[in-house]
This record gives structure tokens, C-alpha cells and sequence, in this order.
């Protein structure tokens, strides 16, 4: 395993979840449900390790934990007219990958979660992760979806009616 800037893998991801305030410890309230957490390694092909901190979302229970998890997907002709229009007037056209995705979008449930190995605090052994923001949760795409479609609409882009996916100005 690689070690980089004197930091782990999973030591700066755990950084990035601190500085994007992605859950703040608090006691466990009674009769709540709490669902545990792992760690996901993966070996990038310059061979360092990226590290990822999964919410075990399979534990949660529709009705309970959450109530809708449906996100959109632009359709396939929308891709296909968009493609159409760059080629035909020679235009440019650039993508966007959004790294830390399911780091973007509020929670509207209450969703607790065990404090992830190697990071329990000293003196807060009992506590829990109260989550603020969709972490690999069911409905991490549909909050992701509601944050990314609130922007648009406030920097007056307009949704289209036939594709929900696609925004225009």
C-alpha cells in the first residue's frame, strides 16, 4: 500500500468527509436504528489506493429509513440530439465528473451510523455518526438529483419538459 503525503488512503478520505461535514457524533437516541459502516479499497492504475467509506445502505428499510430513492436519467435521445447539434454547428462540448457525488446531497431522514474502525474517539466510544449527507445511502442519488436540480433552477437554467435531465438557459 502506498502512503502518501505522510497520509493513508482512508486518512484523507476521512479528511474530506470532515471538511465536507458529512455527519457529527452524537449520543445513540433511543429506539433508533443504527447501520454500520466499512471501508472500500480499490487500486487506481497508478497504483495508489483510493479509499472509500460505505454507509451500509442494504440495512435500510423503506417506510423507515427512508421513502423514495427514484432518480432521473437523461434519456437516450436527448443524448443523441444533444451529439447531433454539437457535430452539426462544430461545436464544443466538455463533461463534467462530480468526484465526491454522494457527498453533495441532504439528508432529509434521520440516518444513524457506527463510527467507522479506527476512528472512534476517545471518550465517545458510544456515540454514533448522525448523517447530514447521502454517504452510499439508497437514496444518495435522488438527494444528489434534488441539490443538483435546486442549483440549475437558481442560476436560471430552465428544465426542459420532455427530458428532466436536460437544462437550458
Amino acid at each position: 500500500m502506498i502512503v502518501t503525503s505522510g497520509l493513508q488512503p482512508w486518512n484523507r478520505r476521512w479528511e474530506s468527509l470532515d471538511r465536507n461535514q458529512i455527519q457529527e457524533l452524537v449520543d445513540v437516541p433511543k429506539d433508533s436504528k443504527v447501520i454500520g459502516c466499512r471501508w472500500v479499497f480499490r487500486k487506481k492504475d497508478n497504483e495508489q489506493c483510493k479509499a472509500r467509506l460505505v454507509a451500509k445502505g442494504y440495512a435500510q428499510i423503506e417506510g423507515i429509513d427512508y421513502n423514495e430513492i427514484f432518480s432521473l436519467v437523461v434519456k437516450h435521445t436527448s443524448t443523441q440530439v444533444l451529439l447531433t447539434i454539437v457535430a452539426h454547428f462544430d461545436l464544443e462540448l466538455e463533461q463534467l465528473d462530480v468526484k465526491t457525488i454522494f457527498l453533495h446531497g441532504e439528508l432529509e431522514e434521520r440516518i444513524y451510523m457506527k463510527q467507522p474502525k479506527g476512528y472512534i474517539q476517545e471518550g465517545q466510544e458510544n456515540n454514533v455518526c448522525l448523517l447530514k449527507k447521502s454517504l452510499w445511502l439508497k437514496q444518495s442519488l435522488r438527494q444528489w438529483y434534488k441539490q443538483f436540480d435546486s442549483f440549475m433552477i437558481k442560476t436560471r437554467y430552465t428544465r426542459c419538459e420532455y427530458d428532466s435531465c436536460v437544462y437550458f438557459k
